[in-house]
């Protein structure tokens, strides 16, 4: 397999990708927004074992 036919075959692919990738399912602020909550609540949870300090 030479280079040039495993690129047309990679561009081949990528152009096959309509949606970029995303689930509609997913929505990014939702995402974010349960990220920073899920880390805040860890930074809590640290904070209160933490108390000899």
């Amino acid at each position: 397999m030479s280079l040039a036919s495993t690129a047309a075959n990679l561009v081949t692919l990528a152009e096959g990708a309509e949606h970029g990738g995303n689930h509609e399912s997913l929505s990014p602020y939702l995402t974010g927004f349960g990220a920073l909550g899920a880390l805040l609540l860890l930074l809590w949870i640290t904070t209160r074992f933490n108390r000899d300090r």
